[in-house]
């Protein structure tokens, strides 16, 4: 079993949103996002796979490929599809997510990587 507290140690870059590895392996990868508030992650296209998001602090302004604008916040779940175009856009404080992906192209077999995969290994 792994475990992490997802809102412990979190890492805001200066100028862009910044996507941190958890924990990637050949299944699938998970990945914290941070935004400073009105940073946002411009429109682009989905992985193979769905993207699971979940909002862990803040609010943000969250848009799949019908541009569609919602506002959610804590404990909201996202689901964009394979894919599925989409951007985040933070409010008027930090936006922390986790996104979820599940057999993502590019995962490598028997790699283990991100902050968690490095940690379990000492």
């Amino acid at each position: 079993m792994k475990v992490m507290n997802l809102l412990e140690n979190l890492e805001f870059h200066n100028r862009n949103p910044y996507a941190e590895p958890l924990y990637v392996d050949s299944e699938g990868r998970v990945l914290r996002f941070t935004l400073k508030p009105g940073e946002s992650i411009r429109e682009h296209q989905g992985h193979d796979s769905p993207f699971y998001v979940v909002v862990l602090r803040g609010t943000g302004v969250f848009a799949g490929g019908d541009g569609k604008e919602q506002k959610l916040g804590p404990d909201s779940l996202v689901i964009f599809g394979p894919h599925e175009s989409h951007h985040v856009r933070a409010g008027k404080e930090e936006l922390v997510f986790v996104g979820f992906l599940h057999g993502a192209e590019g995962n490598v077999t028997g790699m283990v990587g991100g902050k968690l995969g490095r940690e379990q290994k000492s």
